[in-house]
């Protein structure tokens, strides 16, 4: 079995135990792409403060279904929804839910790096510019703040006016983080965010997510087990559009409940 080397938060002597509050609950969650049932009854909580990742063979309804926590998924023609998505005390599911309001909530970073054709400086601020913020100087402290959050700021302070294709795929990526925080964002959505890098950029983004889940809760689609043992406070294990097992990351990699979770963390299928 995969060991997870995560640390946990000890409470101090005398210290009452913090109980974090769910930042989004699925309930009942059904999705059809046509005809084609893509999730099945998906009941989750989402707690704030915690990466929790999303694990399961391709095609299993992982994308899809943190594709729905920004309705992003609604871009595709013929998705048809039925339960609910609450995301602080809301569901987002009712029609009459401001769409632009909460993508500018919850942020999302894509499986391929997808900076704009723009500096770097421009790729950060663009969305504090869309929402009206037209002062230089708080545009400048925006992007510095962002890039630092993004731990990249060191490697790209001398070169903020060169175009952000010039980055390396890794540090686009940090980039592409950058850019999603800089709106200050509660929850982000994470697709695959490293498939497409080298180790060593891998290994920044991990250690970059440890630092970011003490401002933002966020949610990680990866196909690698390793990397969900590694890095996330919770785990769901998706198959066939359900959620087979969802529990503390420490105890689904080392006592699962269900058999298909065992077979498929160690390596039986997938």
């Amino acid at each position: 079995m995969i060991e997870s080397n995560q640390s946990r938060k000890e409470n101090q002597p005398g210290e009452q135990p913090t109980e974090n509050r769910s930042v989004y609950k699925t309930r009942q969650l059904n999705l059809w792409y046509g005809d084609n049932q893509a999730l099945r009854n998906i009941d989750l909580d989402i707690t704030e403060n915690e990466v929790t990742a999303i694990i399961g063979p391709s095609g299993c309804g992982k994308s899809t279904y943190i594709k729905t926590l920004n309705r992003m998924i609604e871009l595709v023609p013929g998705v048809k929804t039925s339960g609910e998505i609450v995301y602080r005390d809301r569901n987002i599911l009712d029609k009459s839910y401001n769409v632009e309001e909460l993508r500018t909530r919850v942020g999302m970073v894509f499986q391929k790096p997808n900076p704009f054709p723009k500096s770097i400086y421009e790729n950060v601020v663009y969305g504090p510019k869309i929402h009206g913020i037209r002062d230089k100087k708080m545009l400048d402290q925006i992007a510095e703040k962002s890039l630092k959050a993004a731990a990249i700021w060191d490697e790209v302070k001398d070169r903020l006016n060169q175009n952000a294709y010039g980055l390396s795929g890794g540090q686009q990526q940090r980039l592409c983080i950058a850019r999603c925080m800089a709106i200050e964002p509660d929850v982000i959505l994470m697709d695959e965010p490293t498939s497409a890098l080298d180790p060593i950029s891998t290994l920044k983004v991990e250690e970059l997510l440890q630092e970011l889940k003490k401002d933002f809760s966020i949610i990680i689609v990866t196909h690698n087990m390793q990397q969900a043992a590694r890095i996330s406070d919770k785990t769901a294990f998706f198959l066939n559009g359900e959620v087979v097992e969802f529990a503390d990351t420490t105890k689904m990699f080392s006592n699962p409940s269900d058999k298909r979770t065992e077979d498929y963390i160690t390596g039986r299928f997938g």
